[in-house]
């Protein structure tokens, strides 16, 4: 079977069937993403390679959870990312401070070999639709959103660090999601 043909969502269901060729193919187009999504949140090589591999097991352990109803594999491979990082990060109790993400970063590295030039295409499109409606936002709500979602700040630690008012640090990050919401509806 060439795995290379086969779309996400069936790579997945192959995963779910403890078919390891899927798990590779899977790693291939998106291992690239995980690691750097990974290495932004915390900063650290190692760390991150540790992170894309507990994505990795999870993806090939919760394979079954994956709905495709409720979004593309690359958003689920994508918040397992985020959210493993996050939980790396609380349990060592340190934030890079030194590696602030900002918005206007350079852009992540793709998943290689992408299935086809449409789609490439798609994905740029909508990156750049998400950068104009993001530098669109006041900066106080691109500064809480930033935290929160790149760094894995909760509500609490945003307002204690920026000395705000936790309804207003809430405020603003529930604004600037409604207004990206709105902004890049499609």
């Amino acid at each position: 079977m060439d795995y290379k043909k086969l779309d996400d969502p069936t790579l997945l269901r192959l995963v779910s069937q403890a078919e390891e060729n899927a798990l590779g193919e899977l790693y291939d187009r998106y291992g690239r993403l995980v690691y750097s999504m990974a290495l932004n949140a915390v900063g650290d090589p190692a760390l991150a390679e540790e992170i894309t591999q507990d994505v990795y097991l999870r993806i090939w352990n919760k394979a079954t959870t994956y709905k495709v109803e409720q979004g593309k594999v690359i958003t689920w491979v994508a918040s397992i990312t985020r959210y493993r990082a996050i939980d790396v990060l609380r349990r060592l109790s340190v934030r890079p401070e030194g590696n602030l993400a900002e918005w206007a970063e350079e852009e992540p590295i793709l998943p290689p070999d992408p299935v086809d030039v449409e789609e490439q295409v798609d994905i740029s499109e909508r990156k750049h639709k998400i950068r104009t409606a993001v530098a669109e936002l006041p900066e106080e709500q691109r500064q809480a959103l930033a935290m929160s979602f790149f760094q894995g700040y909760s509500h609490a630690e945003i307002a204690e660090i920026l000395n705000e008012p936790l309804g207003t640090v809430k405020t603003r990050i529930r604004l600037g999601m409604q207004k990206l919401r709105q902004t890049l509806q499609y």
